[in-house]
């Protein structure tokens, strides 16, 4: 069975001795940044902060690296990706949750709103202020009525307001300014602490008109049991941690930001709409969670890596069967370099997939097709075919005007090049034997295998 909450997977976390708990007094502004940039640098275990100053704990990094994103699909490097695309291929729609739900244990409505109360952290010193960057936003498409869920940060500016920020591109975005032009109110639910599956189900590629309940669903093995919320109706999942129910105003902006992204850059501040608080639900002892975002790796790039592999690899595959693997490295922001696992059939095939993959919604600036004896999740082995399979004025080629991602300091009017370079052996030519002591991998040493 998948985990049915946050909280199901926290106690697989602390079973696996991948939770420490932290009971001395932490501070919000700064500290928190500080102890996950730390924990990050050494792949290290999720926190959970005990005394955050509020009634509330804070958990952080539970899906700080790419063995507890493992955990939480219950999955192994052999079998990620056959399982992902199982989840996607059995969609598996939601139910209605009989009763009430945990997340409306406690209901504030009216003077008793005050999102001040909650332990959100200011991560960084040139942060615009404190962030809620874990939430996933619950919102519809104004016309159709289609669910969309995805991850989005918020910036806390009072007791009742938030600033927010949704790329114009992305469907949180589309459906603000779909309701604009309809001169409708559009209403919203930012969902913090949700189950792991709900929570990666936000960065599957899909399209505009996929109800991504479904996609959730598809991915858990099981139905997400949602529940309406109390001020707009909206249905989000009845076991999460925290709801703060909203309706967005785009007439009255704020300065939101700065924010450091997905990039490793900060966004500068900007006018934002505001994210008017309605009310907000919790479940009793609500467990609030954080999430580092900025310079790779964060875990912001962990939650997006293995759905954003798995969407480019079926689009892939589709074209180029003999493509075993394919890597978006966390260290490109889960964006800009991608490592390709293929056994060419032809010659040429190599380069035909390096362009196709250009051409998908991520933009990388760099791809590099290696042949599937590479380990691709090792830099020194792709370093390796990069040196001595490659003939750079035949295997390595630019293609100008290529578009690129919206908050990429480095393009021209959202506008790069990208680089593809082709590390596959030459098709049809004899080339050495690789020089490896066979058996290694399965040589039982104790002494090192601890």
């Amino acid at each position: 069975m998948p985990y049915q909450d946050l909280r199901a997977f926290l106690t697989a976390l602390k079973s696996a001795g991948e939770l420490v708990e932290i009971e001395r007094p932490i501070a919000l502004k700064y500290d928190i940044g500080k102890a996950l940039a730390k924990a990050s640098s050494v792949q290290g275990p999720a926190l959970m902060f005990n005394q955050t100053g509020t009634e509330f704990p804070l958990v952080a990094g539970a899906f700080g690296n790419r063995r507890l994103a493992l955990l939480a699909f219950e999955a192994t490097e052999q079998t990620i990706h056959e399982k992902v695309l199982n989840g996607i291929d059995n969609p598996i729609g939601p139910v209605d949750f009989e009763g009430t739900p945990p997340c409306q244990d406690v209901v504030l409505t009216g003077d008793e709103i005050d999102v001040t109360k909650l332990p959100v952290p200011t991560y960084s010193p040139k942060d615009g202020g404190p962030y809620i960057t874990a939430g996933i936003v619950v919102s519809e498409n104004p016309e159709t009525g289609t669910p969309d869920i995805g991850n989005y940060r918020f910036q806390v500016f009072g007791p009742k307001e938030l600033g927010l920020f949704s790329a114009p591109n992305h469907r949180f975005g589309k459906n603000i300014a779909h309701a604009t032009e309809m001169g409708k109110e559009l209403h919203a639910a930012l969902v913090i602490g949700v189950d792991p599956m709900t929570m990666f189900s936000c960065q599957v590629q899909s399209s505009d008109k996929t109800n991504d309940w479904f996609v959730a669903g598809g991915l858990r093995g099981a139905p997400v049991e949602l529940a309406r919320t109390v001020s707009n109706g909206l249905k989000v999942p009845a076991h999460a941690e925290i709801v703060i129910e909203f309706t967005v105003d785009t007439k009255n902006q704020k300065m939101e930001g700065p924010l450091g992204e997905y990039t490793g850059y900060y966004t500068p501040a900007s006018p934002k709409p505001i994210a008017r608080i309605t009310a907000i639900t919790h479940r009793k002892g609500a467990i609030f969670q954080g999430l580092l975002t900025g310079k790779p790796i964060t875990e912001n790039h962990v939650l997006k890596q293995i759905p954003f592999e798995t969407s480019i690899l079926r689009q892939l595959q589709g074209l180029f069967p003999t493509i075993s693997d394919l890597s978006i490295n966390s260290s490109g922001g889960v964006q800009v370099y991608i490592v390709i696992a293929m056994k060419p059939r032809y010659e040429g095939e190599a380069r035909q997939a390096i362009l196709a993959t250009m051409a998908s919604n991520l933009h990388p600036k760099w791809v590099i097709v290696v042949d599937p004896d590479v380990d691709i999740r090792n830099p020194a082995e792709v370093e390796w075919a990069q040196s001595f399979r490659v003939k750079p004025t035949e295997d390595v080629f630019i293609v100008n005007r290529t578009a690129a991602g919206p908050l990429d300091p480095s393009t021209d009017g959202g506008f790069s090049s990208s680089v593809g370079v082709d590390a596959t052996k030459p098709f049809g030519v004899e080339f050495p034997e690789v020089s490896e002591v066979p058996g290694w991998r399965d040589f039982d040493l104790p002494e090192i295998n601890k």
